[in-house]
């Protein structure tokens, strides 16, 4: 009887000391196990591969955002629409023109077909976000109000929505106030390929010796953008409702945008 208690409690100590080191093992496997970062890689038909490291410790918005489009295809067939040299190339318009946006369709089947932005996530926005824009940065593109109303502020860091740039030079001036939310790992030759095209006045009703000079004379198509993501579920973003400035200019004067009379 006392030999078989003794085998018990052997056993039982065998189990112990299993159930600590399968314990002691899931510790040191999660402590240790690194955790790739998305990866996209952008193919530019006639110039070749980009790949961009994607960083969703610092943006997870604009991270989840950018992947959720790339790989439901919406940047397929669109194409670098603006380049300044010694600055950066900017894409992700479907409109061509630098005023499109991705909608809520575009992220999710049976969204609604309306234009949506997201959170700006960047230090002047309270997201301590502290990449520096930086040769082959990414950044997430937005709109600028507060050259019509310094009060704007809140509307223009929250307004980025499809539209994404690569940085081909440094500059200070967008640190902390733009998201940047990763950094080109192969390809920064083929980035510079690409500023490197003939541009010429863009098309934006301003008059021609105020236009910037900043549209391909030949488009530079993407041909695919599609991101790695190593088996992770960055999910979707939290979506805003896009800030309607030309509402609030009507509202300004004391007219009526849905019928052109005053309120007054």
């Amino acid at each position: 009887m006392k030999k078989t208690k003794n085998i018990i409690w052997v056993i039982a100590l065998i189990l112990v000391i299993l159930l600590i080191g399968v314990i002691a093992f899931g510790y040191y496997k999660n402590a240790t196990m690194e955790v790739k970062n998305p990866v996209a890689t952008i193919e530019v038909e006639n110039f070749g591969t980009i790949k961009v490291e994607l960083y969703p410790d610092l943006a997870p918005e604009t991270v989840a955002n950018f992947i959720t489009l790339a790989n439901r295809s919406f940047y397929d067939g669109l194409t670098f629409h603006r380049i300044v040299k010694d600055f950066m190339i900017q894409g992700g318009d479907k409109e061509g023109t630098g005023s499109g946006s991705a909608n809520i369709s575009d992220l999710k089947d049976g969204g609604e077909d309306e234009q949506y932005s997201i959170k700006g996530e960047f230090i002047a926005n309270g997201i301590d976000n502290k990449l520096k824009f930086e040769e082959g940065v990414i950044g997430m593109a937005r709109n600028d109000y507060t050259q019509y109303s310094s009060s704007l502020k809140e509307e223009s860091y929250n307004s980025g929505s499809s539209q994404f740039f690569i940085m081909t030079k440094n500059n200070t001036s967008l640190n902390g106030y733009y998201t940047s939310f990763g950094k080109v790992i192969e390809g920064m030759d083929i980035v510079h390929k690409i500023e490197q095209v003939e541009v010429k006045a863009a098309d934006n009703g301003q008059e021609t010796e105020n236009a910037e000079v900043s549209t391909p004379v030949n488009p530079v198509k993407i041909n695919t953008i599609r991101v790695e993501t190593n088996g992770i579920d960055y999910g979707l973003p939290e979506t805003l409702t896009p800030f309607d400035y030309t509402t609030w200019m009507y509202q300004q004067y004391g007219i009526d945008p849905n019928n052109y009379t005053t309120t007054e």
